[in-house]
């Protein structure tokens, strides 16, 4: 399944022309702990390179479920990883699939969504995780400057104690960094 033809398809449901490197995944992934994690939630798995990376570090018993608002992608995703519990829906809805997570990993297109759209997910995310926590996602470089891209990072603030950023990673077309954020306990 290609991320090209979907992003064709359907640009605004497919924020991406091409998939994320495994540089990016790595970054994302890295110190949220998914090694000591339970359940693991993904926000836009696309074709699935952020699902990878998070399957390698998932511990024995933990679970991974995934949401995906793309019907053909969803179907790949579940059929290229049956480990993984795979939900085709919006993450607006995610509280009605998942009750908790130790960790929410997103690959959305957040600089693409409206305010209202951002808040509601951003809501769903708190409202799934435990207390301490994690959330990670990205964000392109060249759109960090974009109304959309800085209110996401000030909404990110406003809900929890601690957001970080990643440095850049320039292996990844267009060039991304990862938000970070954890839970207050």
């Amino acid at each position: 399944m290609s991320i090209t033809r979907e992003f064709l398809r359907a640009p605004a449901h497919t924020g991406a022309i091409a998939a994320s490197s495994r540089r990016l995944a790595s970054a994302v992934v890295a110190g949220i702990g998914v090694e000591r994690a339970a359940h693991v939630v993904e926000l836009g798995p696309g074709t699935g390179v952020f699902t990878e990376a998070l399957l390698t570090r998932l511990g024995p018993g933990a679970r991974l479920t995934a949401v995906e608002v793309n019907p053909r992608l969803a179907e790949a995703l579940a059929q290229r990883h049956e480990r993984v519990e795979v939900i085709t829906g919006s993450a607006e809805h995610l509280a009605r699939h998942v009750r908790t997570a130790d960790v929410v990993v997103s690959g959305l297109p957040w600089a693409l969504f409206p305010r209202a759209r951002q808040e509601r997910v951003l809501d769903q995310v708190g409202e799934v995780l435990v207390p301490g926590g994690r959330f990670a996602t990205f964000a392109y470089l060249h759109a960090a400057w974009l109304p959309a891209a800085r209110r996401f990072e000030a909404a990110l603030a406003r809900r929890f104690g601690f957001v970080g950023r990643s440095r850049v990673v320039w292996g990844n077309l267009p060039p991304a960094f990862v938000h970070r954020a954890a839970v207050t306990p």
